[in-house]
């Protein structure tokens, strides 16, 4: 199994499987993983979602439903890929500009426990 704490990690569209960023691996304070976000084409199309959420996220005490949904329509709109090419089966991304920071699992998450 490849290392997961570093390399370039795949970040790519649900619908077609089109690449739209490499996310080389930085730092990271574990659990969290942070990277430089190298961008493809389309990666603008869906920039607006990723703005959504961390604006949500900035309000999440007042109303973690919002943000819910937010992140909802990210994950329904990407895959992640660890650096063997492996698809992550649960992720946790937020994107800003040219940074990116995630947690992940290797299991989907349970959702009764959240």
């Amino acid at each position: 199994m490849s290392d997961r704490h570093g390399g370039a990690w795949t970040l790519r569209r649900r619908d077609d499987g089109g690449v739209l960023a490499e996310l080389v691996v930085n730092g990271g304070d574990f659990p969290w993983l942070n990277a430089r976000v190298d961008p493809r084409e389309g990666l603008a199309e869906l920039r607006p979602l990723f703005a959504e959420e961390l604006r949500l996220l900035d309000g999440i005490d007042e109303d973690v439903e919002s943000w819910e949904r937010a992140y909802e329509t990210v994950r329904n709109a990407v895959t992640l890929r660890y650096p063997d090419g492996q698809e992550v089966p649960e992720f946790l991304l937020h994107l800003d500009g040219d940074e990116a920071w995630w947690r992940w699992s290797d299991e989907p998450f349970d959702e009764q426990n959240a």
